[in-house]
C-alpha cells in the first residue's frame, strides 16, 4: 500500500462552541471544504467513512451523513473505535480504494460534546463507580498515577506536553484554547481527580473536520501536487478493561507502530514531527514511548530538556492537539499533519518530509498509526 493511496483535500470548522448547530450540519461544512481542497466535485465522492459521534451514537449514522450531503455512496459506514477510528476508517478506506470498489473516499466527522450531550465522557464505568471509578479522567488517573510511581515522575514533565500543546494553539485561529500556558500556572492549576490537574486534560469541544482520499494515479492524472501519500498504517486493541491489565504501562501502540513503520519503511529518526493523540498528558508520554521514540520513562525528560517546539526535540501537535486546538477525537490531527508535509502550516517545521500522526480510543483500548510523506 505504500504511497498507493493520497489525501487529497482536507477541511475543518473553526473549534470550540457552535450552539444551535447539530453534528451532521459541522460535518457538512468541513466536507465542503476538503472537497473543494481535493479540486474535485461533490458527485465524485463515492466512499462516505464516518467516525461515530461520541455524544449520540446513531444507527445507519453513514447514511444520514451521506444524505446530508446529497450522495449516495457505493460505500457508506460508521466506525466505532473511540478515538483511534479515524485512521481506522482511513485503513478500509484504502483498502477499497486499492481495490478497485470506490475512487475518492470521505473521511469525517462532526460532533457538539460542548454544548450538547457529554454524558459519555463522566459516565459510571460499571459496577466499579460504587468506589469512585466514574469518568473517562478516572481511568487515565489510575494509568497517570501508574507512570508517576513506576519512574519518578515529576509534574513538569507532564507539564512539558501542556505547555507544548497549549503554546501551539494559542497561535491558531480555529482553536478552542487559544491561551498561552507557563509552568507557574500549570503547577497551580487545580487537581480534578488527583494526580491529574485541569490541564493535564484535554478540551471537550464542538467541531467538524473532513478529509479527502483517492489513489495516486488519479491524483497525478489530475495535476494535484499537493495530495500527501500514505506510507504506512497500523492498528492495536487492548480489550481488557483499565482496572483488568497487567500492565497499565504498555499497550498495543507498540504493535499498531511497529506495523505502521513496517510498512512506511522509514526509522523512526526520519520523523520530521509528530501529532500525537493527546487526550491527557500522560497519554503523550506512553505513546512516545510505546513508538520506539523515547526509552522507557524518559519522555518526559527529553520533552522538558530539549522541548516539543519547532526547534526541539520532536516538534509535537503543531495545532494545538486535543489539549488546545479541539477536544474532538484524532481526525485534527492528520488534517495538521498534511498541512505540515505540503509546507502550508501555520506553524510550519522546516524540510518536513515524514509525519507521524497516533490517534487512541477509550482509555489506551485502541491504538491506530499513520506515516505520511511529504507532497509532490
Amino acid at each position: 500500500m505504500q504511497g498507493k493511496v493520497v489525501i487529497s483535500g482536507v477541511g475543518n470548522t473553526v473549534y470550540g462552541k457552535h450552539p444551535g448547530r447539530d453534528r451532521v450540519d459541522l460535518i457538512v461544512e468541513a466536507a465542503r471544504e476538503a472537497i473543494a481542497d481535493a479540486g474535485i466535485e461533490k458527485a465524485e465522492i463515492d466512499g462516505v467513512f464516518v467516525k461515530m459521534a461520541n455524544s449520540s451514537p446513531t444507527i445507519l449514522y453513514g447514511q444520514k451523513v451521506s444524505e446530508a450531503l446529497g450522495l449516495q455512496p457505493a460505500i457508506g459506514c460508521a466506525l466505532d473505535q473511540g478515538g483511534a477510528a479515524n485512521i481506522g476508517l482511513m485503513t478500509y478506506a484504502a483498502l477499497a480504494i486499492d481495490a478497485g470498489l470506490i475512487k475518492n473516499a470521505l473521511i469525517c466527522y462532526g460532533d457538539t460534546a460542548r454544548t450538547g450531550s457529554h454524558a459519555v465522557y463522566h459516565r459510571p464505568r460499571g459496577d466499579d463507580a460504587i468506589m469512585g471509578w466514574y469518568s473517562t479522567a478516572a481511568g487515565y488517573a489510575m494509568i497517570h498515577q501508574a507512570y508517576r510511581e513506576r519512574y519518578k515522575t515529576p509534574d513538569e514533565h507532564f507539564a512539558a506536553v501542556a505547555l507544548a500543546a497549549r503554546n501551539h494553539g494559542a497561535q491558531n485561529p480555529k482553536a478552542h484554547l487559544r491561551l498561552p500556558l507557563t509552568m507557574d500556572a500549570y503547577l497551580a492549576s487545580p487537581y480534578v481527580i488527583e494526580p491529574l490537574r485541569r490541564d493535564d486534560m484535554c478540551l471537550v469541544s464542538d467541531g467538524g473536520a473532513a478529509l479527502v482520499m483517492t489513489s495516486d494515479g488519479d491524483a497525478r492524472r489530475r495535476g494535484n501536487v499537493r495530495a500527501v501519500p500514505i506510507l504506512g498504517m497500523g492498528q492495536g486493541q487492548e480489550s481488557w478493561e483499565v482496572h483488568l491489565r497487567p500492565d497499565l504501562l504498555r499497550t498495543k501502540a507498540v504493535e499498531s507502530a511497529d506495523m505502521a513503520f513496517a510498512q512506511a519503511k522509514i526509522d523512526r529518526g526520519g520523523v520530521s514531527f509528530a501529532q500525537i493523540y493527546d487526550c491527557f498528558t500522560v497519554t503523550v508520554l506512553q505513546t512516545l514511548e510505546d513508538y520506539g521514540l523515547a526509552p522507557r520513562g524518559q519522555a518526559g525528560a527529553k520533552a522538558l530538556a530539549e522541548g516539543l517546539g519547532l526547534g526541539g526535540w520532536l516538534p509535537f501537535n503543531t495545532s494545538g492537539g486535543l489539549l488546545s486546538e479541539s477536544g474532538t477525537p484524532g481526525l485534527q490531527l492528520i488534517i495538521e499533519a498534511v498541512r505540515q508535509l505540503r509546507n502550508e502550516a501555520l506553524l510550519q517545521v522546516n524540510g518536513a518530509s515524514y509525519g507521524l500522526i497516533s490517534n487512541q480510543g477509550g482509555s489506551m483500548h485502541t491504538h491506530a498509526t499513520l506515516i505520511l510523506g511529504a507532497a509532490g
